[in-house]
């Protein structure tokens, strides 16, 4: 029996090769090109019509063209738009891009497709310029209302010293406070009801439940939550337009801030398509002492989220004894990588040095430890009735409506779907590795909490694993483009003391290509889309995190509650606001 047909033959049989063209690309994920006016159409044959369909919006961008050097075979283009749709039932990305042309373009909206879209072409217009036609509320999402230009476009400013020096005149501060003022018409919400004034409360952007700087515009009728409008882009720090002005090592620190709790995953997400485009293979050691850090990182941030959480529902002492875990967890990274939160320790090719002397210790200490902190806390919190009060049936989503909105991670296990991307597209060697994926019932607070307690127990016993089983050798790979280079000879002839200074000050000149990899972050899939022109430093990097869309189902899950369980969905959630805004 034959295999069936690729998704390009499929879409070439179904809509003519003169329509989809064929890109080929390092990280070997289908990619075509359409006609604008055929995405709604193929679009829709992808997740509607064929056999094992593309159920998931996984991600949405565009690329400014328009100063690229390197595009061969692929049709000329002034902006490129790019969706990236994920298919369950394959187990596999498509890739479709559409080629745009004049500094005013503009495409269909898809929001009739996947609701998800609604952010992602509102960073479309936001970031690119590019109009969205037929998008029920195309807006700012990132930048302030009142922003000149669109960050991403090749001809924007990367620096404020770029910019003419900022001032604030008295009227001009006037005007910007009335541009933020919500008015509920702009979001076709309704002020009265049946001779009722419906209350709109103004959450945050400024308090502790929130999580971050997320500002949430409440729509009450009586005590019930009729709407949410969230609010994003306060913590926007333009990372995606940083990865285009430093070289590709010098952006490894700025991938840490994205999800400030994942520290070393951010690296492994970014040095993963990386090291695809230079053609780079990781040593064994290197590998494993990636995923023996990750999934300590794995246990720090549902740490976090777990005391955070029973904090928000009225429990006050699981934090504090949480974070003295934390704390244990912060001196064997300390004692391994030099730094806690932002340890910037991966390199393109490794990891920045070899395990201390002293490291098994200090793990296999923690590993003996753990376990019964765990088990204290199904007491003090899982199995607390005013927890479970609070948390179940609360914010309830089928796996349907999370494939729907780009729910990924904890979040959409909690749902029953059993997918882990450690497994089904496994990275870094986690195929080598023996761990069970938790998941859930019924998609509510308490499962979503419940998932993540139980990651906890099974990432212990992927560090046990490390521990018992690590492999001897080098720390980096010896090719010529991993970061730093190696420096066993720059002291013996000058070529290798030129070579090592300029791959270090100007960084690696990475061959011309794009590639993407996603992998099972703290939160959820982060993914790393980047092109490199054949240049020092990337000609884009697109980040595509999960707390983007978690954050856009907010509104869903919360309509028809009360104020006390938007509380309780927010904390569920585990977002954080870097990896929202980027």
């Amino acid at each position: 029996m034959s295999d069936p047909p690729g998704i390009i033959e499929e879409l070439q049989g179904r809509f003519g090769a003169e329509t989809v063209l064929v890109q080929t690309t390092r990280d070997a994920v289908p990619t075509v090109w359409i006609g604008a006016d055929r995405v709604g159409e193929i679009l829709r044959h992808l997740k509607q019509e064929i056999s094992r369909p593309y159920g998931m919006l996984y991600d949405l961008t565009a690329i400014d063209e328009r100063t690229r050097q390197n595009r061969p075979g692929q049709p000329d283009s002034d902006f490129t738009v790019v969706y990236q749709l994920l298919s369950f039932d394959r187990n596999e990305y498509v890739r479709i891009k559409v080629a745009l042309r004049g500094d005013s373009p503009s495409i269909r909206t898809i929001t009739d497709l996947w609701p998800s879209a609604d952010w992602y072409e509102c960073e479309l217009w936001d970031m690119f310029g590019i109009t969205v036609q037929g998008h029920p509320h195309l807006r700012r999402i990132l930048m302030p209302p009142w922003w000149k230009g669109h960050p991403l476009r090749k001809d924007h400013p990367a620096r404020a010293t770029d910019m003419t020096p900022f001032t604030m005149p008295q009227e001009q501060y006037i005007d910007y406070e009335e541009q933020l003022e919500f008015r509920p018409a702009d979001w076709g919400l309704q002020e009265h009801v049946d001779n009722a004034d419906l209350m709109f409360l103004n959450f945050g952007p400024q308090h502790p439940s929130t999580h971050g700087v997320l500002r949430l515009v409440v729509q009450l009728d009586g005590e019930q939550i009729a709407h949410v409008v969230p609010d994003i882009g306060y913590h926007h720090r333009g990372a995606e337009k940083m990865g285009e002005r430093q070289s590709w090592h010098t952006y490894i620190p700025y991938t840490d801030r994205v999800d400030y709790l994942g520290g070393v995953v951010n690296n492994l997400a970014y040095l993963l398509p990386v090291e695809k485009l230079a053609g780079i293979e990781v040593p064994d050691r290197a590998k494993v002492i990636r995923v023996m850090l990750c999934e300590l990182y794995r246990i720090y941030s549902h740490l976090v989220f777990y005391g955070t959480f029973a904090q928000d529902l009225g429990a006050l002492s699981p934090v504090f004894y949480m974070f003295t875990d934390r704390e244990r967890l912060l001196e064997i990274i300390e004692a391994v990588c030099g730094a806690r939160m932002h340890p910037n320790w991966f390199r393109i090719g490794g990891v920045a040095q070899d395990l201390p002397e002293g490291w098994d210790r200090l793990v296999k200490d923690f590993l003996q430890y753990m376990p019964a902190r765990l088990r204290e806390y199904d007491g003090l919190v899982m199995k607390n009735r005013l927890f479970q009060a609070r948390t179940k049936g609360i914010g309830v989503s089928t796996i349907e409506e999370a494939i729907e909105w780009g729910v990924t991670g904890p979040n959409l296990r909690a749902c029953g779907l059993e997918w882990d991307f450690r497994k089904k597209m496994p990275y870094s060697g986690y195929d080598q590795f023996e761990f069970d994926i938790p998941t859930g019932q019924h998609g509510d607070c308490y499962d979503r909490a419940a998932v993540r307690v139980e990651e906890m127990r099974q990432s212990l016993r992927i560090i046990q694993q490390c521990v018992d089983h690590m492999p001897p050798g080098p720390y980096k790979s010896p090719h010529p483009l991993t970061t730093p280079p190696l420096k066993e000879r720059t002291m013996y002839d000058i070529e290798t003391l030129i070579d090592h200074f300029l791959n270090v000050s100007w960084g690696p000149p990475i061959p011309p290509g794009e590639a993407f990899f996603g992998i099972e972050a703290t939160k959820g899939n982060n993914g790393y889309y980047v092109i490199s022109d054949g240049n020092t430093m990337s000609y884009r990097t697109r980040i595509r995190t999960p707390s983007f869309p978690h954050i856009q189902t907010v509104p869903r899950l919360a309509r028809g509650l009360m104020i006390s369980d938007l509380i309780a969905i927010l904390g569920s959630l585990d977002f954080v606001m870097g990896d929202v805004d980027r």
